[in-house]
C-alpha cells in the first residue's frame, strides 16, 4: 500500500470471521478509492484504548461490532441522531480537531435491505423483534420509522426490552411481551436479533406466531441463521420469504463508507457476490 491509502478498520471480539474488509475493499475498487482496511481484535478490556492508538496514529474511521458497540458510544465526542437514539454506534471516524463522532448505520441498512432489496413494505405490519441488545435497538428505532403498525419486543431479560420501548415512547404502537407471552399472537415480520445462532440455543416460541403470509428475519447470515431459519420453516414461514442479514451487513457498510469517503458504492455487485458464498 503507498503512502495515500487511507486507513480503516473493524474492530470486534472475535473479529477474524468478518468480511467487512472484503465489503470495504470491493467498494473502493468500484469508485477508484485507495484505501487499507484491516481487521482489529480488542478484548473489552483493550477497545477504547486500541481505538485511540489506531486514530491516533493516523486512521481515518472504524467500524465496530460485538461486543464494542455501547463502548463505542460511550467514548465518542460527538454523536449522530442515530447514535444518540440507539445509545450504540457501530462506525467511528476522527474528527478533524482530534475527537471521534459516533454514528449507527445498522437500523438504515436493515430498513434498505429488507424494503429495498426484498421489496418488503413495513408500513401497517404488526412486527415482533427478539433481543435486545445492541443491533437491536438500532433496529426497533428503524422499525418505527419505516411506519409498522405495531412493534412488540421480546427478550430472555425482558427489563432491557422494556428499556428498548420507553425510550421509543410510543405506547399505543411499541410494546414488550414475555417471551413465554406469546401465545395466541401472530405477525407479519418477525426479526431475530438474538445471539442464539451464535452462542446456541433453541428457539422456544410458540409456532403459532407466524403464518404462511409472515416474513422471518435473522440479523445473522450463513450458519448462524440456520437455527432461526429452521424454526421459521417449521413454524409455516414460506422458505423464500425468510431472510438473512447479509443483505443487512453490506447496506450499513455501504452507509459507514459514503460517510467517509463521500460517494456511495453499488451494493448489488458485491451482495451478489458474497450470497455465492453464504
Amino acid at each position: 500500500m503507498s503512502a495515500e491509502a487511507q486507513r480503516f478498520a473493524v474492530f470486534g471480539h472475535p473479529i477474524a470471521h468478518s468480511v467487512s474488509p472484503e465489503i470495504h475493499a470491493a467498494f473502493a475498487k468500484q469508485l477508484g478509492i485507495r484505501l487499507e482496511y484491516t481487521t482489529i481484535d480488542a478484548a473489552p478490556a483493550d477497545f477504547e484504548a486500541a481505538v485511540r492508538r489506531f486514530f491516533a496514529e493516523g486512521g481515518v474511521g472504524a467500524n465496530v461490532t460485538l461486543p464494542h458497540k455501547h463502548a463505542a458510544f460511550a467514548l465518542a465526542n460527538e454523536h449522530s441522531e442515530a447514535a444518540l437514539r440507539t445509545g450504540v454506534a457501530n462506525t467511528l471516524t476522527r474528527l478533524p480537531g482530534g475527537g471521534i463522532a459516533a454514528h449507527n448505520t445498522d437500523g438504515g441498512g436493515f430498513v434498505r435491505d429488507i424494503t429495498e432489496r426484498h421489496r418488503f413494505d413495513l408500513r401497517g405490519h404488526d412486527a415482533l423483534l427478539l433481543g435486545a441488545g445492541g443491533a437491536a435497538k438500532a433496529v426497533a428505532w428503524a422499525l418505527m420509522d419505516a411506519g409498522v403498525q405495531s412493534l412488540t419486543i421480546v427478550n430472555r431479560t425482558p427489563e432491557r426490552a422494556d428499556e428498548i420501548a420507553d425510550a421509543i415512547g410510543e405506547p399505543a404502537r411499541c410494546h414488550t411481551r414475555y417471551w413465554d407471552g406469546l401465545e395466541g399472537e401472530c405477525f407479519d415480520l418477525v426479526v431475530n436479533a438474538t445471539s442464539i445462532g451464535v452462542t446456541g440455543g433453541t428457539f422456544d416460541l410458540p409456532m403459532s406466531i407466524v403464518q404462511d403470509h409472515s416474513t422471518a428475519y435473522d440479523l445473522c447470515y450463513g450458519a448462524a441463521a440456520a437455527g432461526f431459519k429452521g424454526w421459521a420453516v417449521a413454524a409455516g414461514v414460506r422458505p423464500d420469504w425468510f431472510r438473512d442479514g447479509l443483505g443487512m451487513l453490506v447496506e450499513q457498510a455501504a452507509d459507514a463508507f459514503e460517510r467517509w469517503h463521500g460517494q456511495r458504492p453499488d451494493t448489488d455487485p458485491v451482495y451478489r457476490e458474497l450470497r455465492k458464498r453464504y
